[in-house]
């Protein structure tokens, strides 16, 4: 890897040779600008103004631009030469708990490569005493014309810094939270943390910039002369009207994506009102409610009364039926009998005297 800066780090008074060698790369792709017509590349064309004409880098150099409109030249000797400690050197300042970087302050990331075999003695002994001390290094170092904060750690056996943003340049986050007062109910946490443990921990090396591929298969498509693929349809996201049926979904979604048997869906619980056993007795406010009541109650076992009386004339008159019933048919045996009895008696013939 080539390196960006040389310099040394100073540990007290331990001076380090290193190399400062970035530890990032971007992947993005990077478009440049035509015209739509014809294709032709946009360019852009760099003029001095006082001789009217254009210029190669090697011409170029920095200048700063005083209030009044005047340039004053400055060369990167002259930045070399800057009567700071850290031109040259990464200065370590403090050693603190990694817990007190705000991640908010990281910037670009670096390694820090050991300038040559003296280099290894000192290099290795910092690297072992960040080890053991569980801290990371505070330093301060210049670089690309500024002076910068860094911190420095462990990455495996090397020693990696990573710029630092200066605690005047982190903005306070004034105005980016709901001013609204909002209640989260306990049961809208439980589900929170269901779903996070749902979607439980991933391997970063797993994840990748599908956006950058999905570039990639469109440029390639397009340079073959083939149509673009097309982008998957997606349900468009309507608002979120009930939070905790969306937390509810969401823990179901995570589950069968990891391919976990989805949760079966809660019965609602019915509960039955208990019945009233008894009416509640009638206020007895005045003299007349109380009068009807006495009347109604008196009404009633007349009513009673003629009821049962109805079924006491039906069993009577059944009984009457039956009783002529049987009357009948015995008369109409003994006259068979009778009859029968004479039959016999005329029949029978006569015995002649001597």
């Amino acid at each position: 890897m080539r390196s960006i800066w040389n310099g040394a780090i100073s540990f007290g008074l331990v001076s380090i040779p290193i190399k400062l060698v970035n530890a990032t790369e971007s992947h993005s792709i990077s478009f440049r600008q035509i015209h739509t017509e014809d294709g032709g590349r946009i360019r852009y064309r760099k003029f001095c103004e006082v001789e009217d004409r254009e210029v190669t880098s090697s011409e170029i150099g920095k200048g700063y631009e005083d209030a009044d409109g005047t340039i004053v030249p400055i060369t990167d000797e002259d930045l070399a030469q800057l009567p700071i400690p850290t031109a040259k050197t990464i200065e370590i300042v403090a050693f603190v708990p990694a817990d007190r970087i705000d991640p908010l302050q990281m910037d670009q990331a670096y390694y820090l490569a050991a300038g040559g075999a003296p280099a290894a003695k000192p290099y290795t002994l910092l690297r072992e005493a960040l080890k053991r001390s569980n801290k990371v290094a505070i330093a301060k170092y210049a670089l690309r014309g500024r002076e910068r904060l860094g911190m420095l750690r462990v990455v495996g056996d090397a020693i990696a810094m990573h710029g630092l943003l200066w605690p005047d340049e982190v903005r306070e986050p004034q105005g980016v939270a709901p001013e609204a007062d909002v209640t989260v109910r306990d049961k809208e946490l439980d589900l929170a943390d269901a779903l996070m443990d749902t979607l439980g921990e991933v391997d970063l090396e797993d994840l990748h910039d599908e956006y950058r591929e999905a570039v990639e298969e469109v440029i390639a498509a397009k340079a073959a002369g083939e149509a673009p693929p097309e982008s998957p349809s997606r349900p468009a996201g309507g608002k979120v009207l009930d939070l905790m049926a969306a937390l509810e979904n969401s823990v179901r979604a995570a589950k069968e994506s990891r391919g976990e048997a989805a949760p079966p869906e809660e019965e609602a619980e019915v509960r039955h009102l208990p019945r009233k056993t008894s009416r509640a007795a009638p206020k007895t406010t005045g003299g007349k409610k109380s009068t009807s009541t006495t009347k109604k109650t008196q009404a009633t076992p007349r009513k009673s009364t003629s009821k049962t009386a109805e079924p006491a004339k039906k069993t009577t008159a059944s009984t009457s039926r039956s009783t002529a019933a049987k009357k009948t048919s015995a008369a109409k045996k003994t006259t068979t009998k009778k009859s029968a009895s004479t039959t016999k008696k005329t029949t029978q013939p006569r015995k002649r005297s001597a």
